[in-house]
């Protein structure tokens, strides 16, 4: 199976006094250990920037740019990063037909990919900002054996 693991697997794995840190880097063991393949879209990366360089105070991690890319490049040698393709009319799509609002278009934009891509699978804590999408398969990162 082809999972894409959610910016928030990534996040929490740099946070070691996060409660859900230990779920977050077993699950993600236990799926390379099952040969599961592993990605990562733009997008994530994208978040991922947003939430490391943000100020801790404004939830986010406070990290200094140095410390982002750094952790960026290190994401890319662990997972496959999905090439970009043109996603909006699938984007475009899912936000009508889900009848989309606020926050959730960022989740619609790693799902475009996920549909165009053949992902069948999301690694995520956010199992409601998925569980909308027919052919997403949610996995809970609690969960993962």
């Amino acid at each position: 199976m082809a999972f894409l693991i959610d910016t928030n697997i990534l996040l929490r794995a740099l946070q070691p006094h996060h409660p859900h840190c230990a779920h977050a880097e077993r699950a993600v063991t236990a799926l390379r250990s099952r040969k599961e393949v592993l990605h990562v879209a733009a997008q994530n990366l994208i978040e991922f920037w947003a939430a490391a360089t943000r100020p801790a105070g404004e939830n986010g991690l406070g990290m200094s740019i140095e410390a982002v890319i750094q952790e960026l490049t290190a994401i890319k040698r662990l997972f496959s990063l999905l090439p970009e393709i043109p996603v909006l009319k699938e984007w475009e799509q899912l936000v009508a037909t889900y009848s989309i609002l606020g926050r959730g278009t960022h989740d619609a934009r790693l799902a475009a990919p996920m549909k165009l891509q053949g992902i069948s699978h999301i690694l995520t804590f956010n199992a409601d900002d998925f569980n909308r999408y027919r052919d997403i398969v949610v996995v809970d990162p609690m969960t993962v054996r």
